[in-house]
């Protein structure tokens, strides 16, 4: 079994360690910062083994090279963002896998917030570490992609089993609530997760992770072709890449 620990830095950012007790090895993904991931390790007497880097931006790679320097950990990331993930040793692509002690990883590619996103998915344990693709109730905002790929990047995560988990790196969760509303405000799913967020948001409490399950039932982003949605917004019958565009523009201007 592996032990998942959600560290909160920077307000609404989350860092994750994946520890698995029969290897030792440790992994922790988009590391913003290094101390607290350091006192986590010392805190728990683990040794930090690897890096999962999921893009470039700063909130997620800015403890890399102390991590690195203090426990000689391999620092993993996308082909094609070599040159802009700080002290990368193992570059990945699309389909490869890695492995964490006897856990397989598989890489998917999920262009869209940036060009060089991916994600890192767990087959054997139903757990994914989506970085910014994919949020509770939405997904990042489009820095370097277009629409057709952010979509297609949703697409594949919507084929995952629905019991998977899903770590994503921001607590955005109740303002993607309030969106998702707006969007369609009479899906019953939506307006009693919404609630049970609020809940969890008064008690301090974190809302990730969710499931891909949930997620179909809940995330517009993942919902483009549904017609009652198709219809809340007055676009029944357009191509989904339109029908997405159309949502992520009103999420930026909310």
């Amino acid at each position: 079994m592996l032990e998942i620990i959600q560290i909160l830095v920077l307000n609404d950012n989350y860092i994750y360690l994946i520890h698995d007790s029969d290897s030792m090895e440790t992994a922790t993904v988009d590391p913003a910062l290094g101390a607290p991931v350091l006192n986590e390790l010392a805190e728990k007497k683990w040794q930090l083994t690897h890096i999962f880097n999921t893009h470039h931006h700063w909130d997620h790679v800015g403890g890399n090279l102390e991590l690195k320097l203090k426990t000689e950990c391999q620092i993993i990331g996308s082909k094609s963002d070599k040159n802009r993930i700080p002290g990368i040793d193992l570059t990945v692509q699309e389909n490869d896998k890695i492995m964490l002690g006897n856990h397989p990883v598989v890489i998917i590619e999920t262009p869209g917030h940036t060009l060089g996103h991916i994600v890192y998915y767990f087959p054997e344990d139903a757990l994914l570490f989506c970085g910014d693709t994919l949020f509770v109730m939405g997904c990042g905002r489009l820095f370097e992609g277009t629409p057709e790929q952010m979509w297609q990047s949703l697409e594949k995560l919507k084929k995952l089993p629905g019991q998977t988990k899903i770590y994503c790196t921001h607590e955005y969760t109740q303002a993607n609530a309030r969106f998702a509303l707006t969007i369609e405000p009479e899906n019953e799913a939506l307006l009693a997760k919404a609630q049970q967020v609020d809940q969890l948001r008064t008690q301090g409490k974190p809302t990730v992770p969710s499931t891909i399950a949930e997620e179909l039932a809940t995330n517009p982003f993942f919902r483009v072709n549904i017609p009652d949605l198709q219809s809340s917004i007055n676009l029944q019958g357009v191509p989904s890449t339109e029908i997405f565009a159309e949502i992520r523009k009103r999420k930026d201007s909310f």
